[in-house]
């Protein structure tokens, strides 16, 4: 009889490369959309509002990488340090409007 792969191959697996440049990349994007939204540069609309901007280019980043690669996400980033890196983004994003709002990066 033949076994299945196991889940934890999986969850455990993936590339570590890809993984980096996840966590990096959400930081960085995520302190940027930060620094600016007090600002409203796209609006004042709920859709409009950077955060709501910075996990809906998430979201179609990972659509994107989806088809690139022509293999399901988690293959390449596991689910739990998909989650990890939202969580992060969003921190990063509150550090970066708490900087700005108070004024903590002179011009």
């Amino acid at each position: 009889m033949s076994e299945r792969p196991s889940a934890r191959g999986r969850l455990n697996g993936g590339q570590p490369r890809a993984r980096v440049w996840w966590f990096g990349v959400m930081g960085l994007a995520g302190f940027g959309f930060g620094l600016f939204a007090d600002r409203r540069p796209f609006g004042d609309d709920v859709f409009a509002h950077p955060l709501s901007v910075f996990f809906i280019l998430v979201g179609l980043s990972l659509l994107a990488l989806r088809f690139i690669l022509a293999r399901p996400v988690p293959e390449v980033i596991p689910d739990r340090a998909l989650m990890l890196g939202c969580a992060l983004g969003l921190a990063m994003f509150l550090t970066g409007n708490f900087v700005t709002a108070h004024g903590l990066l002179l011009p």
